[in-house]
């Protein structure tokens, strides 16, 4: 079956829940660091993140009996022309199946202009198109296709400040974006030691807890961190320096043996991994499946963590249907997180729903849809409702 066609547009997939939260105090810390924080005007003005008219990119691949495949990423504006005007015309006409071939060459033809971030963004789009598409065709859902079910159930934690919501939902792991960075000097150390210390007073010895820096912090930071962390238990600490500082991050696993770390959210395609693997950098990767260059480089990141003895805990995996099949089907995937605003207090996760027949998590775990692909249910009235 070859492509007939291949479309990017920008789409807003923002929830809107009809439950009204429950009113809640002010929590005193709940913000995330970033790193052009160290820049204190920033502190104080959310515009920089992304431009505001850089919406979601929807990609739809269609195949020449009409069937068609639905995937998404992040940065809509330069996303889609990358699709639109450079990869489109070159897949065009060649066989939807061949998913292998089709990321290869989507990896070779942005060399010139780079390909990680935008361009990765772009090729994980296509890519999850192409595996809805390929799970549609042959009428199985896209786990089937990665080996079939590994596990009964996906064990999932909850990232965010609503803890005891989290709590009420059934999780039992969780973790904080960590508040202060390293231009707060020892009184941002205080103040994150303090979160932590209320967390782990709050749920337990029987829940785990986990701390994101968000690449907002350094070597000498993270290292004092985690020396005044220890009596809190932290599963692991992640993503604590920018995501090319390969040296840094040699020094912080020299000097923190025992600790548990874990990154990759930022990583893309399957060279930052085996690099990392090689070096035993961290201990967990984190591949974000809709950014790392979709199901084809998240199979070859898992093959990679595998045999490096590393697991794998995709970031935002419970999200979208994405992360979900490839989490069921792979041993080295124990844990999927719910994150980008699990569900205000009060408010059910399946009101938080981005794409029509995602499942939700229940008391903490959460099934795949087993129907064709990745289970969608999108119409073309809801993506004209979408649509930007």
């Amino acid at each position: 079956m070859k492509i007939k066609s291949i479309r990017c547009f920008q789409i807003n997939t923002k929830p809107q829940p009809t439950t009204i939260p429950r009113p809640t105090p002010p929590l005193p810390h709940a913000k995330m660091s970033r790193p052009i924080f160290r820049y204190d005007r920033f502190k104080h003005d959310n515009n920089w993140t992304v431009p505001t008219n850089w919406n979601r990119p929807a990609c739809i691949v269609e195949a020449e009996d009409g069937t068609t495949g639905f995937g998404i990423s992040l940065n809509g504006a330069p996303v889609v022309n990358i699709i639109n005007d450079h990869f489109a015309p070159a897949l065009i006409g060649e066989d939807c199946l061949a998913t292998e071939r089709l990321s290869d060459m989507m990896f070779r033809m942005s060399a010139p202009y780079g390909m990680g971030g935008l361009t990765s963004h772009a090729v994980s789009a296509v890519d999850l198109a192409l595996w809805d598409l390929k799970g549609k065709l042959l009428e199985k859902p896209v786990y089937e296709l990665l080996g079939g079910p590994q596990k009964e159930k996906i064990f999932c934690y909850a990232t965010g400040f609503d803890t005891e919501w989290y709590m009420e939902l059934g999780f039992k792991a969780t973790k904080f974006f960590t508040p202060y960075g390293p231009e707060e000097g020892l009184d941002g150390l205080k103040k994150n030691e303090a979160l932590i210390a209320n967390a782990r007073q709050l749920i337990g010895d029987d829940v785990e807890l986990m701390f994101d820096c968000w690449m907002s912090s350094d070597v000498e930071t993270v290292v004092r961190l985690s020396e005044m962390l220890k009596p809190y238990r932290l599963k692991w600490i992640e993503e604590y320096l920018l995501p090319d500082d390969w040296e840094g991050y040699a020094e912080v696993r020299n000097r923190l043996p025992s600790q548990t770390l874990a990154s990759g959210e930022h990583w893309y395609f399957t060279n930052a991994f085996a690099s990392a693997a090689k070096r035993k950098l961290v201990d967990i990767f984190q591949p974000d499946v809709l950014w790392c260059g979709g199901i084809t480089a998240g199979l070859k990141i898992c093959a990679i963590a595998e045999a490096a003895g590393i697991q794998v805990i995709p970031h935002a995996s419970m999200n979208y249907p994405y992360g979900q099949h490839l989490a069921f089907a792979m041993p080295v995937i124990p844990w999927g997180e719910r994150s980008e605003g699990v569900s205000p207090p009060g408010v059910p996760l399946e009101e938080m729903v981005q794409l029509p027949g995602t499942p939700v998590i229940k008391d903490g775990h959460l099934i795949p849809s087993d129907a064709p692909g990745f289970g969608l249910e999108i119409t073309p009235d809801w993506i004209e409702s979408k649509t930007v």
